[in-house]
């Protein structure tokens, strides 16, 4: 049966089913907290939260106000909650505002008063703040430094919230003594809501030393100002155990666990197997690529560690470390162009990578399709494959072959989907 698939219909199958599984519009009516005798506040920010308003607003009985920042062009019709559009992945002047409105939002509360936060991908971004006496530009520095150094999102987060006036719980701290409901969207690797776009609404035990530790590790230059701050307790964040937290409430709605787990049964329901190999894996794209490349052939070629047919998905975020400027790509791209490399000529393997939120990196893609014929293709058409991975223009391999994947905003975002299927 897998013969007479079509790879493209049924990678962008899965793709929709992992992306619907993470949709709000489903998934938020569980988690709504209890109404409350005052005011209900809503703030937020990432990529999807346009969309988790607006779901909330249909969810909800009851009057809401409150403001959230997606992405330029993310944007969703909303009736009560006002939405701002701000720069990502480099943060500009619009992200300050709305920052700032945030954290206006949410002053002067009451212990009546309920603050609902919508947090999901790529808030870290979007709400620039820079703590003390930074300024944007610093912060812009930061953001740079930090997708240039190949950091999982995790440590690149624990950077972020120790140079910023709103992430690591300190929204959730200026909104006190108001109760707050976290409703959160996972990108990240493990799940962690503190992680999420910096965890403007929930702390974590990561300290400045933490942060300073990132920055060796990963030799990352960044401005005097940034390591003067980061030297001095102004940059401490709040920790759980802060009392302006007592009473609060983080829910998880949506994770590449459950995208995953539909993505599967959507295979399942086209009559091909499927393995979860895992829902967090990080590490350099290429790398993560050429592994998947080398399961893929042993599938291919000796049927172990699983029998063909079958399609191997996983989830996480991988990270690309820039040693070349000027290329065009995305993480999923520079994936899938390392895969195709590992499985060039070896006859029945296809393979799918996109970020849920329907944009991989910078350009308007959310990633691409690739099979054992794309580096053929490529030489083919007088492209070398190799120098294009070198340089990380894995946009320019795809785009040359019309293998772009371009589904626009999705209006969620749980991380990377990867789908390698061996016929």
């Amino acid at each position: 049966m897998t013969g007479s698939i079509d790879p493209k219909a049924f990678f962008t199958r899965l793709f929709d089913a992992a992306v619907a599984a993470a949709d709000p519009a489903k998934t938020i009516r569980a988690f709504l907290p209890e109404k409350p005798r005052g005011r209900t506040i809503v703030v937020g920010a990432g990529k999807g939260v346009a969309q988790m308003a607006a779901a909330l607003e249909d969810a909800w009985e009851g009057p809401l106000e409150g403001v959230v920042v997606t992405r330029y062009g993310y944007g969703a019709p909303t009736r009560m909650i006002e939405v701002l559009e701000a720069a990502h992945p480099v943060p500009d002047e619009a992200g300050l505002s709305g920052a700032q409105r945030l954290m206006d939002s949410v002053n002067g509360l009451g212990p009546d008063d309920l603050v609902i936060a919508l947090v999901c991908g790529g808030g870290s971004a979007l709400l620039p703040a820079p703590a003390g006496s930074l300024t944007l530009v610093d912060e812009i520095a930061v953001n740079e430094a930090l997708l240039a150094s190949g950091a999982p999102i995790s440590a690149m987060n624990t950077v972020r919230k120790h140079i910023s006036a709103i992430k690591g719980g300190r929204l959730a701290a200026a909104a006190h003594p108001a109760r707050v409901v976290s409703l959160i969207v996972s990108d990240i690797p493990g799940d962690d809501p503190a992680l999420v776009s910096s965890g403007p609404t929930v702390p974590d035990m990561a300290s400045r030393a933490d942060a300073l530790a990132v920055i060796e590790t990963y030799g990352m230059q960044l401005p005097d100002a940034v390591m003067q701050h980061l030297a001095s307790p102004a940059a401490d964040a709040p920790k759980p155990d802060d009392p302006r937290f007592a009473g609060h409430e983080v829910h998880v709605i949506a994770s590449a666990a459950r995208s995953l787990e539909a993505a599967s049964a959507a295979a399942e329901a086209q009559g091909v197997p499927a393995v979860i190999l895992s829902d967090a894996i990080e590490g350099e794209a290429r790398e993560v690529g050429r592994v998947h490349a080398a399961i893929a052939r042993e599938v291919a070629l000796r049927d172990r560690p699983f029998r063909k047919p079958v399609v191997l998905l996983s989830g996480g975020e991988t990270t690309v470390t820039l040693r070349r400027s000027g290329g065009r790509g995305g993480r999923n791209t520079e994936f899938l162009l390392a895969l195709a490399l590992g499985i060039e000529g070896i006859s029945g393997i296809s393979a799918f990578a996109a970020d849920t939120d329907g944009i991989d990196g910078s350009e308007e893609n959310a990633g691409a399709f690739a099979d054992h014929g794309t580096v053929a293709r490529l030489r083919s058409a007088g492209h070398d494959p190799k120098t294009l991975l070198a340089a990380h223009d894995a946009w320019g391999a795809f785009d040359a072959l019309g293998d772009l994947f371009a589904p626009g905003p999705t209006g969620t975002n749980v991380n990377d989907l990867r789908a390698v299927l061996v016929r």
